[in-house]
């Protein structure tokens, strides 16, 4: 696939409600806004995807202050839901497909890793998300904890860069709001696979591929994965330590 010169995105710099742990760890009210470096993470997010090549950029914010910061930052605006795959799917039905999709404490962004994303996306794909092995993480930042997947072709571990690339990408957001509790426990995911793949997964015989087909054709759409050779794409700002990690990388 030809990766667009220029493309939309959509950036979900939202809450899930009440107090942010990380916010209140950084001293700031948005988790948005944590300064790394001089600049608030929101900003470096929407300074890759410019650079990038994305055209139009909306940011899903849940609160004036994101709201604000957006806007100076040239950046398009939609108040968010009560979870990140209703503002998701809210976002799509205002950009349409095709469009990038990332988040806010994507704080590490470059976009040389966003346009070998595009570049390597198969052109029959509905959707595709971006995803870094165990191996490929931990040569780049070994002192990083993530959660991974674990699967015949190795552990992964996602990125938080996901191509819309048709409008049935909607479906397959249905199901991310299916399973949106269940990120941090893999094997809650894993149990969709259904009785056969399940025991080829428990055996160590299937490969990520192979399963996110499955889970894709359960959405009704072609889902693919992309392999990262960047391993620093899947390290995202969600706790303390990870906030710690990322100042000391850009230092």
């Amino acid at each position: 696939m030809t990766p667009p010169a220029r493309f939309d995105a959509i950036v979900l710099a939202g809450s899930r409600g009440g107090a942010d742990p990380l916010a209140e760890y950084a001293g700031v009210a948005d988790k948005a806004l944590i300064q790394i470096g001089g600049h608030t993470m929101l900003a470096r997010v929407v300074s890759a995807l410019r650079e990038a090549g994305a055209r139009r950029i909306l940011v899903v914010h849940s609160s004036d202050a994101v709201r604000d910061s957006a806007l100076t930052l040239g950046a398009e605006i939609l108040a968010g839901a009560s979870g990140p795959s209703e503002s998701a799917a809210r976002a799509l039905d205002l950009l349409g497909a095709p469009v990038l999709l990332t988040t806010a404490d994507h704080a590490l962004l470059r976009p040389e890793w966003i346009t070998a994303f595009l570049a390597a996306v198969p052109p029959d794909a509905d959707v595709a998300a971006l995803l870094a092995s165990r191996a490929v993480i931990e040569a780049a930042v070994p002192e990083t904890k993530r959660t991974y997947l674990r699967f015949a072709d190795g552990a992964w571990s996602g990125c938080n860069l996901f191509w819309l690339a048709t409008p049935r990408a909607g479906e397959a957001i249905g199901l991310w709001r299916e399973v949106e509790g269940d990120r941090k426990r893999p094997w809650r995911i894993v149990r969709r696979l259904g009785p056969r793949l399940l025991l080829r997964y428990l055996a160590g015989r299937l490969p990520l591929s192979a399963a996110l087909a499955h889970i894709g054709a359960l959405a009704g759409v072609r889902a693919a994965m992309v392999a990262s050779d960047f391993g620093l794409a899947a390290v995202d700002v969600d706790k303390p330590a990870d906030l710690d990690l990322v100042r000391r990388l850009l230092a």
